[in-house]
């Protein structure tokens, strides 16, 4: 049972390992961000002693997240050469290939992040033992649920253009609306039931609080640094999201699987540009 998951991650692994661009691409994405969005979180954000530590955690786990979401372009890539259609009439159920897929856009998704985390090293970022296994295993749970959301996407997606736009739609905004680049404090007030309406806020408010260390500050403390979320005198500490983050994991995974046993992959539409 678990031989057929091993190989599908490791043939994706593979794969993503070959393809130099894209971890080039993160890395140079990630300079970008910081530089960008360094001037707004100095000016924003008050009370803490380190804000550049505030937006490299934020960029840490939208990584983490963006990366699982596009991977599951991988699955149609599969479709598009062929290969699909060989593993579907292997010996393997899609409940296997789908939890493959899922694993090897997680690994793929926690080794960036771990990189980014690195990076973060060298700009300030402190990072302990105990900490740093609290946010791997955060990224991981992270990674495992948008890897997750993503190939339900790319499932329900009629062509890779649709898939390609259904990403956009999903992404840009719940990055933004995250408190990830911009402080929840700097959101202009009418999109503030977005932001908590958003389930990245949550996962970036629970990964801030392990990263930063903030074990000390109270409640109020929290909420005034955007880690934690007052909501008509209730207030959501960043351990009550990391089990929200648990509860959209076990949820996501569960659609994920289901729907990609009953997809139709031979209705999926695959463009590609025309050699001459």
């Amino acid at each position: 049972m678990i031989r057929p998951i091993k190989a599908i991650v490791k043939r994706n692994l593979i794969k993503l390992a070959r393809d130099k661009m894209r971890l080039f691409f993160t890395l140079f994405m990630t300079g970008m961000l910081l530089f960008i969005f360094s001037f707004v979180t100095k000016s924003m954000v008050s009370g803490l002693a380190h804000p550049m530590n505030y937006l490299i955690s934020g960029i840490i786990i939208m990584t983490v997240f963006q990366t699982a979401l596009n991977n599951s372009m991988n699955i149609l890539e599969d479709i598009a050469n062929g290969f699909m259609k060989e593993i579907l009439v292997a010996p393997i159920t899609r409940w296997q290939i789908a939890i493959g897929h899922v694993l090897s856009s997680a690994i793929v998704s926690v080794l960036q992040g771990i990189i980014i985390v690195v990076i973060g090293l060298f700009i300030g970022l402190n990072v302990d033992i105990l900490h740093g296994i609290m946010m791997i295993s955060l990224m991981c749970l992270v990674g495992l649920t948008f890897s997750s959301l993503g190939l339900y996407l790319a499932s329900i997606a009629k062509d890779s253009t649709n898939f390609q736009l259904i990403i956009a739609i999903v992404s840009f905004p719940l990055t933004f609306l995250s408190g990830a680049y911009i402080p929840t404090m700097a959101i202009p007030k009418i999109l503030i039931p977005i932001v908590y309406l958003n389930p990245l806020t949550y996962t970036t408010s629970a990964f801030r609080f392990i990263a930063l260390h903030l074990e000390y500050m109270s409640p109020m403390e929290l909420v005034k640094s955007g880690v934690a979320f007052n909501i008509n005198g209730f207030i959501i500490t960043p351990l009550m999201s990391a089990f929200l983050v648990v509860a959209m994991g076990v949820t996501f995974f569960t659609l994920c699987v289901n729907r990609f046993s009953n997809a139709d992959f031979s209705r999926i539409k695959i463009y590609k540009r025309a050699h001459r």
